[in-house]
């Protein structure tokens, strides 16, 4: 294998002046949605005493989880000594931080008091897994930071297989620490699974990775550099790969639960009588999230696409918002069973499905940190060398011209 080149993008054409200032629209338009929200109070949104956790935290989870998954590429080169990776390993790294930045971005302007993280930073309840996760992300930028210096300094190199084992370990602690969230949640019939935690992992390697290959696609075809099939065959098939793991948790996590007598009635309630969220989880999270990518990139013609294998990717996004969607906001929408086996009624919404509409406000906000995630990756490869000079099969591969 040659040892690859890095070298920044020259930035100053339109179309890249362009899409900083789409991206940039999007930013202000959420940190005009925080103003609103803030100023009227969260009464504008969707959100409830019933639903506390509403599309901003759909966003939120969703680029945290997918930050964990982000880095996958770099791990692949580091721990497991897989040499074809390593010229992507710093665009890994750099797409996890940012997309981290982005969805802490949400929940930080979704406290309605942005001021009080403060409190969170620095008083810790060790009891609660809130107070975990806040260590677990600080944690992340410092240590995938340190990676990618070891990465970048050519003098660090020595220490870069060091800093990726302990980059690998804490993601994993990351994303568990994510999924723990719901799965520690007993008074939810929708949460309280162990299970959640490793589905979340594996979640995170299949929405990282349809992330990393649409950054790559779109940094490498709008910068005409050279991008072989050796690496895009890879990683097309990792993303099939995580993709259909992810299926299987989401097929065992609902079996496990029709099992279990008590988990019956949310089970009906997402799978058969729960209008959007059942919708959202047939179509969105299993049809457009897995069953359709998994036929694009596993089909002997449409495989060979691009085209197609960067819409199975956007596919993959696209259900994992959906999957986000029916667990954080189906999960709260189903009634608490306060009193098993009993019925319950009463004038304080008991047993009585929680309704919600996402609001404009909300919607946007998400979409900025979206957007924030992006504008960071742009503007970090104008200044930084995070991207190979070329990605052709001869770099990539050693045994390109035997073939």
């Amino acid at each position: 294998m040659k040892k690859a080149t890095f070298m920044e993008i020259e930035g100053r054409s339109a179309g890249y002046l362009a899409l900083l200032g789409f991206l940039g629209i999007f930013i202000l338009a959420a940190l005009g949605a925080t103003y609103y929200m803030e100023h009227n109070g969260h009464y504008v949104t969707g959100m409830s005493n019933q639903i506390v956790w509403g599309m901003p935290h759909v966003f939120a989870v969703f680029l945290i989880v997918a930050a964990s998954g982000a880095l996958n590429i770099a791990s692949i080169s580091s721990v497991f000594h897989k040499t074809a990776y390593k010229p992507l390993a710093p665009l890994s790294g750099l797409l996890a931080l940012a997309l981290l930045i982005g969805g802490l971005m949400i929940l930080v302007l979704d406290l309605g008091r942005p001021d009080r993280l403060i409190v969170a930073m620095t008083q810790y309840n060790f009891k609660s897994i809130f107070a975990w996760n806040m260590i677990l992300y600080n944690g992340f930028f410092v240590i995938v930071g340190i990676y990618i210096w070891t990465m970048m300094q050519r003098s660090m190199n020595q220490y870069s297989k060091y800093a990726g084992f302990a980059a690998f370990i804490w993601r994993l602690a990351l994303t568990t620490g994510t999924g723990s969230i719901f799965g520690f949640l007993v008074a939810r019939q929708a949460y309280d699974a162990a299970i959640m935690a490793p589905m979340f992992v594996v979640m995170s390697f299949a929405f990282g990775m349809a992330f990393f290959i649409l950054v790559l696609l779109a940094s490498y075809n709008w910068t005409e550099r050279p991008l072989g099939d050796a690496i895009f065959n890879r990683l097309k098939n990792l993303l099939g790969i995580f993709v259909a793991g992810t299926l299987y948790f989401v097929i065992a996590y609902h079996l496990t639960n029709l099992y279990a007598a008590e988990h019956a009635g949310v089970e009906s309630f997402i799978l058969m009588d729960g209008g959007i969220y059942t919708q959202m989880f047939w179509i969105g999270q299993i049809l457009i999230g897995s069953l359709i990518p998994l036929a694009l990139v596993f089909h002997p013609g449409w495989s060979k696409s691009r085209s197609l294998v960067g819409l199975a990717s956007a596919m993959v996004i696209i259900g994992g918002l959906a999957t986000m969607y029916v667990v954080i906001i189906g999960g709260q929408a189903y009634p608490l069973v306060m009193f098993p086996g009993q019925e319950v009624s009463s004038s304080f919404f008991d047993g009585v499905v929680n309704s919600y509409t996402p609001s404009l406000p909300e919607v946007v906000l998400g979409l900025g940190g979206l957007a924030t995630a992006l504008i960071v990756v742009a503007l970090a490869i104008k200044i930084l060398h995070f991207l190979p000079v070329s990605l052709a099969d001869e770099v990539v591969d050693p045994h390109a011209n035997a073939k």
